[in-house]
């Protein structure tokens, strides 16, 4: 994609990945574990080949991959795809078609739940420039007269909430993109301050709504983006020889970026929310900032 700047394509980050980082993966690990020794169980085959390729990392990766697709393991994300593709043709007034008996029941439900809300944007692609993140929410739709990021989950919510709430932030503070012309569209006009997840786990026949908090799910992504920064510093500058000199350099805390709060600024949706950026971020704000802000705070009035 290009950057606002123009010129040759600038790599950017799904925003999936760019806050994976934040979230627990310890128990996703243990059901991973359990799903290779599950798949080897059901296939001796599999259990030989891990016997026979026990000191060659690539074939022992295969070997677990085959073992995870042998016990199942991916059917659950299969399902959730194929949800996610239905609610759609819902929400556009598509026929359905044949459905599968076991999950009539969760379309009706999702029908209903989402009742109030009117979707403005289905699966259309963003951008969040200031921090290179790429992705596509689910939906962006109005409830009582206010837009909303909304986002439709088909797995367990008890785990990944973190994360969710990182990704609805971005997503909020993010500008619809043409991927094929290359250009921002207008803003989608989400509030930034909660966000919307559909539950709709797959083959419960329940479809249920929850808030987000996004301000929290921004402090996250700021979290991550510090992270991913630190993950970028090079050995030389963090580990020396013993007997050598320490490293001249010295690492100091990361504040939000000039283009970050600029980004926040441009997403506020009242002026109240501006100066409580402006108090929480008194020690790196700038004349520049404070014309921005001024600058929003008239065109929301």
């Amino acid at each position: 994609m290009v950057h606002t700047v123009g010129g040759k394509p600038v790599a950017y980050t799904r925003c999936t990945t760019y806050v994976g980082c934040i979230e627990d993966t310890y128990n996703l690990s243990r059901w991973q574990m359990r799903m290779v020794a599950t798949g080897l169980v059901d296939r001796p085959d599999l259990l030989l080949a891990a016997s026979a390729h026990r000191d060659d990392k690539r074939a022992l990766d295969n070997v677990c991959s085959d073992a995870m697709e042998a016990a199942k393991a991916h059917a659950a994300a299969t399902t959730g795809t194929a949800l996610h593709a239905l609610a759609e043709r819902v929400d556009v007034g598509i026929d359905v078609g044949a459905v599968p008996a076991a999950y009539v029941a969760d379309l009706a439900a999702y029908t209903e739940a989402t009742r109030p809300l009117k979707p403005v944007q289905i699966e259309q692609f963003t951008v969040l420039d200031a921090l290179k993140i790429g992705g596509t929410p689910d939906r962006v739709v109005t409830y009582k007269g206010k837009r909303y990021i909304a986002d439709i989950k088909t797995g367990t919510l008890d785990f990944g909430y973190l994360k969710i709430a990182a990704q609805l932030a971005a997503y909020a503070r993010s500008r619809p993109y043409d991927v094929t012309t290359h250009e921002r569209l207008e803003p989608h006009g989400a509030e930034t301050d909660r966000g919307i997840i559909i539950h709709l786990p797959a083959g419960t026949g329940t479809c249920r709504l929850y808030w987000v908090d996004l301000l929290e799910g921004w402090n996250a992504v700021q979290v991550c983006r510090m992270i991913r920064e630190r993950r970028a510093i090079p050995k030389r500058d963090l580990i020396a020889e013993f007997d050598a000199p320490p490293p001249d350099k010295v690492l100091t805390p990361l504040e939000p970026t000039h283009d970050v709060l600029a980004d926040t600024i441009a997403g506020c949706t009242d002026a109240e929310a501006i100066r409580d950026l402006w108090r929480d971020n008194a020690a790196v704000w700038t004349d520049v900032l404070t014309a921005l802000a001024k600058a929003r705070i008239a065109a929301l009035a």
